[in-house]
C-alpha cells in the first residue's frame, strides 16, 4: 500500500466517521470509518518505514562521487 492509498483510506474513513449522519440497517457507518482510518494509518506508517529503510541503499549504490571525498595517497619513494 502506497502513501496515496493510505491517505485516501484515511480521508474516506474520516468522511464516513465525521461527515455522514445517515444510518444504514445492519451496518454501522461510523465503525467502518474508524476501521478505514486505522488501516490507512497502519499503511502510512509501514510505507514511511519502508521508504526510510530503502532511502540509504538507493543513495549509496550508484550516486555521483564528490571529488573532495576521495583520499589521495602519494608514495614518498616515487619521487
Amino acid at each position: 500500500m502506497g502513501l496515496g492509498t493510505s491517505l485516501f483510506l484515511i480521508a474516506v474513513g474520516a468522511i464516513l466517521k465525521f461527515a455522514i449522519t445517515t444510518t444504514a440497517h445492519g451496518v454501522n457507518i461510523n465503525t467502518i470509518g474508524v476501521i478505514l482510518m486505522i488501516v490507512g494509518g497502519v499503511g502510512l506508517v509501514i510505507s514511511l518505514f519502508w521508504m526510510t529503510m530503502w532511502a540509504d541503499r538507493r543513495r549509496t549504490v550508484g550516486g555521483p562521487v564528490d571529488p573532495r571525498d576521495r583520499a589521495v595517497v602519494r608514495d614518498p619513494d616515487a619521487y
